[in-house]
């Protein structure tokens, strides 16, 4: 039987897989997506609960921050295929204790109120460093997103041009922890801050992402749901897809790419089958996968080869998952004085000071369970269509170690019992859940890993930002222009500039850059 043969084939089916895919369709290249699940998305999920048709739980992912402004998200024209993004005013709250709670609103005079409740000083430092940084933001930080990196030497002579630039540059000599300490007082304040970027993305330690924190101020990306779950978002761009031609091929397991007269050639499954690609394989998988376990040894420098062996994962990224199905939303205690608090997209518990993220990474390099801080929301408050009418769902995440106790298959035995545990912290601030459960399961990062293997060790952002693994080095030094050493081989997944989380971004630039190399379609 004759092989099929495309211009294109594109390993692995997220959303970072298929925008790259959209692109090279609508320019008329045959295209071929190959996933190994039955579905496509990858962390784009939302699962019904087996046990309970009709709710909606989103495993993955779900807070989408500013998902409609990305061009994108504009140019595949998403919103054809019935995609919409909801965007509640309240984006954050960090409830304490004491019932106070320090908001994050979509708009900055809101939000700074909200400071000004605990410190008037650090309602003006925000507002303050939202005025430096939009500029910055707009001229600098987010077209850098959106192509190709620089060099780290050619960028820092750029940046150093400008009075923006400059700033950017001694910013960003800061870690994220020393900056909210030098700029902010309240220590609610400089954990809220910290949570809202830091703890989700990089070592909060780490010197070379200070600017993180004041972009985020600066930024008109605000956290945004899809209607009818993450998996919305997965089905509208593999329409997308469809429309403009593109094909797929599910429950297929890569198991080599094909390498002839040192270029990508095509890929042979785990069952024997071979698909041909006329010019090139785009591969959306961890560095490990596509150098190591794809790609023949022979076809690899011994250099890039070490270099994707030493590719690092972050160690605070892996994600433990509480998902309840509810007969009623939670109605938090300190909602009675904080009305809007109902209407909050993201709910963070367990959250007081600073000093709790120095114990969230030590029991990390432990591999033991800090005492409980986590986030999450009722998305049917919002999108009543996630449950059967009446019910609800919720979740909460919190960032717990990969290898509990050195080991990660004791989560296994150990994961139930902790959400137990979480669902009793959360009872807390919202009493009405003791009654209001109907059942509840949980997700670990090993259940992560063994559902999207390219989050190795449970990582969502498929690689750690520290490491030098950042920018033109990202995922390492050469690789970082979405090309390979092999001609036809390209990258266009989270392991890519500029990262993780559902951005689209590492495949919209890679789109652009296999675009421009292979000329019109003749």
């Amino acid at each position: 039987m004759e092989s099929p043969v495309y211009d294109y084939v594109i390993l692995g089916g997220g959303h970072n897989g298929l925008i790259t895919q959209a692109y090279l369709a609508r320019a008329g290249f045959r295209t071929l997506c190959i996933e190994r699940r039955d579905h496509v998305g990858g962390g784009a999920e939302t699962v019904e609960d087996p046990r309970h048709p009709g709710f909606l739980h989103n495993t993955h992912s779900f807070f989408h921050r500013g998902i409609t402004g990305l061009p994108w998200y504009r140019e595949l024209e998403l919103e054809q295929f019935g995609l919409r993004y909801l965007q509640p005013q309240l984006c954050t709250a960090v409830v304490r204790r004491d019932g106070e709670v320090l908001e994050w609103w979509s708009d900055i005079e809101p939000t700074a109120e909200s400071f000004a409740r605990f410190n008037a000083k650090d309602a003006a430092a925000l507002r303050r460093w939202r005025d430096a940084f939009v500029p910055i933001v707009r001229e600098i930080l987010e077209p850098e997103g959106r192509t190709v990196p620089l060099p780290p030497a050619e960028r820092r002579a750029r940046l150093e041009k400008t009075p923006e630039g400059r700033l950017l540059l001694e910013i960003s000599q800061l870690s994220p922890l020393e900056f909210v300490q030098r700029e902010f007082e309240h220590p609610t304040v400089q954990a809220g801050l910290l949570f809202f970027n830091g703890l989700r993305e990089v070592d909060l330690r780490c010197r070379g992402f200070g600017h993180h924190i004041p972009a985020l101020f600066a930024s008109a990306g605000r956290p945004q749901m899809a209607v009818g779950g993450s998996r919305s978002l997965a089905l509208a761009l593999q329409a997308a897809v469809i429309r403009a031609g593109g094909e797929f091929m599910l429950k297929a397991t890569p198991a080599e790419i094909l390498i002839a007269d040192g270029q990508a050639r095509g890929v042979r499954l785990t069952d024997g089958r071979v698909v041909q690609a006329r010019r090139g394989v785009i591969s959306s998988l961890n560095p490990q996968q596509t150098f190591l376990d794809l790609t023949p040894a022979a076809a690899i420098p011994g250099a890039w080869r070490t270099k994707a062996q030493d590719f690092q994962y972050n160690l605070i990224a892996p994600l433990f998952g509480l998902n309840l199905n509810l007969r009623e939303p939670p109605e938090y205690t300190a909602a009675k004085k904080h009305p809007a608090l109902t209407d909050a997209l993201m709910i963070v518990l367990g959250l007081e000071t600073i000093d709790q993220f120095h114990d969230i990474v030590r029991h990390h390099e432990q591999g033991t369970i800090p005492p409980t801080v986590m986030w999450g929301c009722c998305p049917t408050h919002f999108d009543p269509s996630q449950a059967p009418a009446g019910r609800h769902t919720a979740f909460m995440w919190e960032k717990l170690p990969y290898a509990l106790q050195g080991d990660a298959h004791n989560w296994d035995r150990e994961k139930d019992a902790h959400g137990r545990a979480m669902l009793k912290l959360w009872t807390e601030f919202a009493p009405n859940l003791a009654d209001a459960v109907l059942d509840q399961f949980t997700r670990s990062a090993l259940d992560t890993e063994r559902t999207l293997p390219n989050m190795r060790t449970g990582d969502l952002l498929i690689g750690s930002f520290q490491f030098g693994q950042i920018g033109a080095h990202r995922p390492f030094a050469d690789a970082g222009g979405y090309e390979t050493v092999i001609k036809g081989l390209y990258l266009c997944g989270s392991s890519s500039h500029p990262g993780g989380n559902i951005t689209g971004l590492p495949g919209y630039n890679a789109a652009h850059v296999i675009l421009k190399k292979a000329g019109p379609k003749t």
